[in-house]
């Protein structure tokens, strides 16, 4: 048989074009690339399979297969869709909007939001659709109600005890007290707004520039009465000298106001004959002066003469002369318009050219009494360039080369690469001392997707060598067991985290049993359903299901004969729910209730296996209570007691008339929460329901609406029963549905490791829920129930062992309290780890106090958070005489500190602040006088003006001298801390001198005599080498001798200074040299050497016996 050549040919061109696809298949955003793919290329017909990352859902596989040389999706229209979350759950007395997205599904965010009248109990106010559901309950909104605060120092106005929100709160405030802020408050969401309180009325130590009062304290309290009076030279503000603390502080307010005024020191200018109206301080207020001011200080009308004024707060003007600068000229920038002036304290902006600035970049200049500040000059800006600085695994991501002090720019990281806080691109700063901070890249791997496994991290990124755990989902375990880490490497992360799915060992079983469905291998979450041959009687379940630890419960077995079971057992805070009888039956089940306040954990009915009963259930006691019974809108509570509300309490409601009730008409204490209230509607308000099947699905009724609690019978298509339901305001109960759900059963729950036994073999139908506990030393992880949900149980909680903790942490000035154990011993134990659920103390030093709780628990492994030692406050400090505290008030804080200040005529003697440590305050200082009270007597010196009898620390005083004498010294002295600072001296011109003072290295030319008369002079020369500097000739004038002259040093040259120096004198061979004072000296290297200093120093000058030498060092060759 022969082909056509036409077919041979077709064929041939088919393979010669077949193409294979470079590289691996395209990543997609909601689907994972399973497999490993890391060759090149990939012949014609590969196959990739996808599965969708968490969140994502879809039917079936996703396959691309090369074709062409392309990768080309088998069937396009399947993609990976977001997994839906259904409905978020309503909240009573609140709504709900969707924030984000637009659907009940992944990534979907939904907000609650509570009825005007109602708030949110809790902070959580969302819920967002995750891979594993909606995170987060259902938030619950309470009404909103304050009660009747309790005030101190007052009085409420009303009897009333509880107020809704926006009711208002009236109080008035005791004697001596005043509103905090005002007298009524505001019901809101967050209490009383303002918070109602009276707070006394306190009045500070009034502070009288120049003056004093009697009594001294630090705080006055409403009613206090003070005494003031004022120094010399001022006048009370007052027409009294009392003054009373009020709410409105201190009326009349105490002020001492100026009478005269001392002669005025005007800084840069002085008085009209300012020698001659001296004498006639200090004067009344009123008097005025004329004054003018030096070069380039203008008075207050920039004329050449102004008054100066007396006033009672003192000399007006206060700044009599000020600066005038002239702005003409600007180097390296705009010059301004010639010739204009600028007051002191005046500014002008300036434009510097471009690369230019005022000094620390300032752009205006400021006329200053020193003249402009800055100088107006424009100096070089600094300057950084890209070239200064290289960045590892990065690079600049704007264009410019050059930048100015303070600019920032932008650099960018290499792909997998971030900065330090985890972006891809950060900034630096050019600073004087160049770029800041050092633009940083380091490596990273980001949240990889796992297949089968989650993180037990939420971050989105790692650096290198971060190590991440992960966990398998259940039915999957990795290598290393259910969890692993990987660990980010310069490559990436080490590796592919790996989950296998487990499986369960297919069981042995007996030759009576018939099992269904019979595979190869069984996966977890696989269910075994059991069936007896020939009649024969199953013991044990009838079916079992396949989980990470195997499968459970154990199988059943087969029997001819089964026993019957005795009446069942008790249980420990619980009862039998039904009648009992003598005997049970084979397969009879019995069902418990636990007591009230007690919760059941395991399954609530046992059941009679061949004369055994399987294991009863626990009852525990449920410590948590519930609050206040919740109102209900136009409903009231028919029998109600005092709180608290024990676990399993009942409250029944009725409605108000007009309103009918809608919901369960009692609520119940369940583990410290209320169940839902009902709802009161008011019947004119009731809303119907519609008939909504339509005539395909169901029967049709003789009217489409109807009213509540209305009852309708009807019959869908094809079906023989009938199906009920009752209108319930607008909603049908149970809902109108014609779809058959088929309600799968779930085998008996299992035997989880390390829990309490909870051997059955009762089924489960779909919905319903079994609690775990587990086994002492151990701690339930996951959910503490199980579900039935289409025919598996599922959410399968894991029983750890509780992990011990190590030392527990230490706090600063804190210790943890001793147990009774540790006391009885002669030395305290502590043990190296504390078991699970250990509680500890702490207690604090002295002078602290513990915040938050005291007690710490370990929690597998891991202590709760400690509390703080905080130190105790201090009481107000005690007032020192003639000294005034900082600020006041009624407590202070662990380590604040407090200043004095002293009263005028006093300064502070130690530290000036103080400091609160423990409750204590540190030692104060004292406040020490420092006036002066009287003048010095300086002979022949007078001072000039009225004397007085104390003089303030700073005061100056001038003196003067007779006619024809000299005065000798300052003329003025001045009163510095008590102390007078100054000695004039005046000297008599027929006073005679004394012997005349002696000269180093010199003599007189004549013998000297004990005493000289005025106008007598003597000559004084220098020895030998040594040269005179000044008047040679001294004379006696008013006393004293005129200034002596100097003999100035000679330099010796050694022999040993030139050896150290490897030098010697280049124009003589002496071994040493005498050299006066302006005498140049020349050297030279020894033989052998080179200088190592510069040619000039080897000409060296003698100045006042010292003398620099040039060094030489050894030739190298």
């Amino acid at each position: 048989m022969r082909f056509p050549a036409q077919i041979v040919w077709l064929m041939w061109w088919t393979v010669c074009v077949a193409e294979d696809c470079k590289g691996p298949p395209p990543r997609k955003q909601t689907e994972i690339l399973s497999g490993v793919w890391s060759e090149q290329n990939y012949p014609e017909g590969t196959q990739a399979t996808y599965k969708c990352r968490p969140g994502y859902i879809t039917l079936g596989s996703i396959v691309m297969e090369c074709k062409n040389g392309e990768w080309v999706a088998l069937n396009p229209l399947k993609i990976c869709e977001k997994r839906p979350c259904g409905h978020p759950g309503d909240t009573s007395f609140g709504t709900f909007q969707l924030e984000r997205g637009e659907k009940f599904e992944y990534g979907a965010k939904v907000v609650y939001t509570c009825n005007e009248g109602y708030q949110m109990l809790g902070t959580i106010n969302f819920r967002e659709c995750d891979p594993d559901g909606w995170t987060n309950d259902i938030p619950i909104c309470e009404e909103i109600s304050c009660q009747k605060p309790e005030i101190a120092n007052g009085n409420a106005a009303s009897l009333k005890k509880t107020y809704k929100e926006n009711e208002r709160f009236q109080y008035t405030c005791h004697q001596g007290y005043e509103y905090s802020s005002k007298g009524d408050a505001i019901c809101t969401a967050s209490g009383w707004t303002p918070t109602p309180s009276c707070k006394e009325i306190i009045c500070a130590s009034p502070h009288i520039q120049n003056g004093n009062y009697a009594p001294e304290s630090i705080r006055y309290r409403s009613g206090d009465e003070i005494t003031y009076n004022c120094k010399t030279g001022f006048d009370r503000s007052t027409q009294g000298n009392t003054a009373t603390c009020t709410n409105r502080g201190w009326v009349p307010q105490p002020g001492c106001t100026r009478n005269r005024c001392d002669f005025p020191q005007i800084k840069h200018g002085s008085l009209y004959y300012e020698i001659i109206y001296r004498l006639d301080f200090p004067v009344r207020v009123g008097k005025k002066y004329w004054y003018s001011c030096k070069t380039n200080f203008v008075t207050a009308s920039q004329e050449p003469w102004e008054y100066i004024h007396c006033t009672k707060e003192g000399w007006s003007p206060e700044v009599p002369c000020r600066r005038q600068c002239i702005f003409n000229h600007l180097k390296n920038g705009d010059n301004p318009k010639q010739g204009v002036k600028y007051i002191q304290g005046e500014s002008v902006r300036v434009n510097c050219h471009a690369g230019y600035s005022l000094q620390n970049e300032q752009t205006v200049m400021t006329c200053t009494e020193g003249g402009w500040f800055p100088p107006p000059e424009c100096i070089l800006l600094k300057t950084c360039s890209k070239s200064e600085i290289t960045i590892e695994n990065g690079f600049f991501s704007q264009y410019e080369l050059t930048y100015y002090l303070n600019k920032e720019t932008q650099y960018q990281c290499k792909p997998g690469y971030v900065t330090p806080d985890g972006k891809t691109s950060g900034s630096v700063r050019c600073l004087k001392s160049g770029w800041s901070p050092q633009p940083t890249c380091i490596k990273s791997c980001d949240m990889p997707a796992f297949e089968n496994a989650k993180a037990k991290s939420s971050g989105t990124w790692f650096k290198l060598n971060d190590k991440l755990d992960y966990e398998c989902h259940d039915g999957y375990e990795s290598q290393d067991g259910r969890a692993g880490s990987i660990v980010c490497g310069n490559d990436g992360w080490s590796h592919k985290p790996i989950c296998y799915e487990k499986e369960c060992k297919i069981p042995e079983i007996e030759n009576n049993l018939n099992t269904q469905p019979r595979k190869e291998k069984y996966k977890v979450g696989d269910v075994l359903k059991f069936f007896c041959r020939q009649r024969l009687k199953r013991v044990g379940p009838d079916s079992v299901q396949c989980y990470d630890f195997g499968w459970s419960p154990n199988l059943p077995t087969c029997k001819e004969q089964t026993k019957q079971c005795s009446p069942p057992p008790q249980l420990l805070n619980g009862k039998v729910k039904e009648t009992q009888k003598e005997n049970y039956e084979h397969n009879d089940l019995v069902e418990y209730v636990c007591n009230p306040r007690f919760l059941m954990k395991g399954v609530n009915k046992i059941q009679c296996v061949d004369g055994q009963w399987t294991d009863l259930p626990i009852c525990i006691e449920v410590e948590t209570t519930c609050g206040d019974i919740p109102e209900l809108n136009y409903g009231y509570a028919v029998q109600t007691s005092n709180p608290p509300y024990h676990h399993g309490d009942s409250v029944q409601f009725n409605c108000r008339e007009g309103f009918t009730m809608i919901g369960q008409k009692s609520i119940t204490c369940i583990s410290g929460l209320w169940t839902q209230l009902p709802q009161c509607i008011a019947t004119d308000e009731l809303q119907k329901c519609k008939y909504s099947l339509t005539i395909r699905e169901a029967n049709p009724l003789y009217k489409t609406e109807f009213d509540h609690n209305e009852n309708i019978t009807y019959k869908c298509r094809g079906k023989l029963k009938q199906k009920h339901s009752t209108c319930i305001n607008g909603r049908w109960d149970p809902e109108l549905n014609c779809t058959e759900v088929q309600m799968q059963s779930c085998p008996p729950p299992p035997q989880i490791p390390n829990a309490h036994k909870m051997a059955t073999t009762v089924n489960y139908q779909d919905g319903e829920k079994v609690s775990v506990v587990c086994q002492d030393n151990y701690i339930i992880q996951d959910a503490e129930e199980i579900v039935c949900k289409d025919g598996r149980w599922q959410s399968i909680p894991h029983c750890v062992e509780k992990s011990p903790c190590p030392q527990p942490p230490q706090i600063e000035h804190g210790t943890i309290k001793s147990s009774p154990f540790s006391e009885e011993m002669d030395e305290p134990l502590k043990p190296e780890v504390y078991v699970h659920g250990t509680k500890l103390n702490y207690s604090c030093e002295d002078g602290f106090r513990i915040s938050g709780k005291d007690e710490i628990t370990c929690h597998m492994g891991k202590w709760s958070s400690p509390p703080r030692c905080v130190g105790l406050s201090c009481a107000p400090p005690h007032l020192i005489p003639h000294g005034i505290l900082s600020h006041v008030s009624d407590s202070y804080q662990y380590g604040e500190e407090v200043t004095y200040k002293c009263t005028e005529g006093f300064e502070i003697n130690g530290p000036a602040f103080i400091r609160c440590i423990g409750g204590k305050w540190s030692h104060p200082p004292e406040c020490k006088n420092t006036d002066c009270f009287s003048l010095p007597d300086f002979g022949n010196a007078t001072p000039i003006g009225q004397k007085k009898t104390l003089y303030r620390s700073g005061e100056k005083v001038t003196y003067k001298c007779p006619n024809n004498y000299l005065l000798d010294g300052p003329n003025t002295i001045q009163c510095i801390n008590s102390q007078w600072i100054g000695k004039p001296i005046c000297r008599d011109p027929n006073e005679n001198c004394g012997p005349p003072p002696p000269l180093d290295n010199g003599d007189m030319t004549t013998f000297p005599k004990s005493e000289y008369p005025p106008g007598s002079s003597v000559e004084y020369r220098c020895q030998s080498l040594y040269v005179l500097e000044g008047n040679k000739v001294i004379t006696c004038r008013y006393g004293q001798w005129s200034k002596p002259p100097k003999c100035l040093d000679v330099c010796i040259i050694s022999e040993d200074s030139m050896e150290r120096h490897n030098i010697q004198l280049r124009w003589s061979s002496v071994k040493k040299l005498y050299s006066p004072t302006g005498d140049t000296v020349e050297f030279e290297c020894k033989t052998g050497y080179r200088s190592q200093t510069s040619q000039q120093t080897f000409r060296a000058t003698c100045w006042e016996g010292k003398l620099t030498y040039p060094v030489c060092v050894k030739s190298n060759g």
